[in-house]
């Protein structure tokens, strides 16, 4: 079978400054990511050492002020580094994004003293943070979480329970919303809580289908205390900052589903070119070249969603409609893009001898993570026909 490597991706870059970065990003998944991808998330292990090189290379903090270390990028050029490294290994794609998304409350929202103080060593200082929001018993209904935030003194004094939490465990903050006041929405407040701090204790990891190197885990704080200082934005403005940074974090899972299916799509046309049957390429046959014609609109179709989305976001207008299309198109595609390649290798699809296996394994919680794609339906509905009559 002869061996044909995929092109990169033909990619519209609105500076050489983004350009530069796009090939630093390629020089790093092609030495230093995809080569250990496979064998890692067999095993299951989180690539810490892989974050600390991205957070060297000032990759963690690409859509954030440079006053406070990080990138100056538009998120139009953010997206297109997640999905580069998504196509490596979503482990690491999907972990820029959550680690962007626990930074937003503290560069949106904070004083600027807590921007000073923490923003440096969360954007590139090494540190890696998780975004806690879920709970066992309130997923898609967030609104009802039950983790709560009492006052004493100066300090806040956090119990309860998150669920799903990526990084669970490993991660060296956590932006946690919880409980300050009444029911509902308005009664929800943001905290930034060391990764260290007492009462602060991981469950084990989740057994998943998928992302096995990724730590998914139910964090538990028992009396936590934080000190008002690390309160971020007023007292019930958290469910407003959650929601925000969904929209943003919605874009980054949308990016990382066009990794995933750029992978696919490659592997299966690698295959289909180089597999003979019947004396010719079965990329000859009709039926494939169809498969493969389809598969590749849908991938260009996704990445032009996103980045109009993101293009939205960067000249300052509203985009949640747009996030939630392109968080739905896109990870609906790569599930299909990814079973599509299952198809076309047949038999080797379904071994862990080829990568595509594992990619059609994690697509799947892509339509899963940050709202289901039930969610997002809801959410475009209602920006078009208005709520939904109680």
């Amino acid at each position: 079978m002869p061996d044909r490597a995929p092109q990169p991706v033909d990619r519209t870059l609105p500076t050489e400054e983004s350009r530069d970065l796009i090939a630093l990003v390629r020089e790093i998944t092609q030495r230093e990511i995809a080569p250990r991808a496979a064998e890692e998330e067999d095993a299951g292990r989180f690539p810490r050492d892989t974050f600390s090189l991205l957070s060297d290379s000032g990759l963690l903090g690409l859509p954030y002020d440079s006053a406070y270390g990080g990138g100056d990028q538009p998120y139009e050029v953010y997206l297109q580094v997640l999905e580069e490294l998504a196509a490596a290994r979503l482990t690491v794609g999907l972990g820029v994004s959550v680690h962007s998304l626990a930074c937003h409350a503290v560069a949106d929202y904070g004083t600027k003293e807590q921007q000073s103080e923490y923003l440096p060593a969360m954007l590139g200082g090494g540190l890696l943070g998780a975004y806690c929001l879920s709970e066992p018993a309130s997923g898609s209904d967030a609104a009802s979480l039950r983790t709560k935030a009492v006052r004493d003194g100066d300090d806040w004094v956090l119990t309860g329970t998150k669920a799903w939490i990526t990084h669970g465990g490993v991660a060296d903050f956590y932006t946690v919303l919880a409980r300050s006041g009444g029911e509902g929405a308005r009664g929800i407040t943001a905290y930034l809580v060391p990764g260290d701090a007492e009462g602060l204790s991981a469950a084990p990891p989740e057994k998943k289908m998928g992302m096995k190197g990724s730590p998914t885990a139910q964090l538990h704080f028992d009396g936590v205390r934080v000190p008002d200082s690390r309160r971020i934005g007023e007292e019930g403005q958290g469910f407003a900052i959650a929601l925000a940074a969904l929209d943003s974090g919605r874009l980054g899972i949308a990016a990382c589903a066009i990794g995933v299916a750029q992978a696919a799509l490659d592997e299966a046309v690698a295959y289909a070119t180089g597999r003979q049957q019947f004396g010719r390429p079965i990329a000859d046959f009709q039926g494939l070249r169809f498969m493969i014609a389809d598969m590749a609109t849908k991938v260009e179709a996704g990445r032009s969603l996103y980045l109009a989305a993101a293009r939205l976001r960067d000249a300052g207008r509203p985009f949640s409609r747009q996030a939630a299309m392109a968080k739905l198109f896109c990870t609906d595609a790569a599930m299909q893009v990814t079973t599509d390649a299952v198809q076309i290798l047949g038999g080797y699809g379904y071994t862990a001898d080829f990568p595509v296996e594992r990619l059609m394994r994690e697509a799947k919680v892509l339509q899963i993570v940050e709202g289901t794609n039930q969610i997002q339906r809801m959410v475009i509905a209602r920006h078009l026909a208005g709520p939904e009559s109680r």
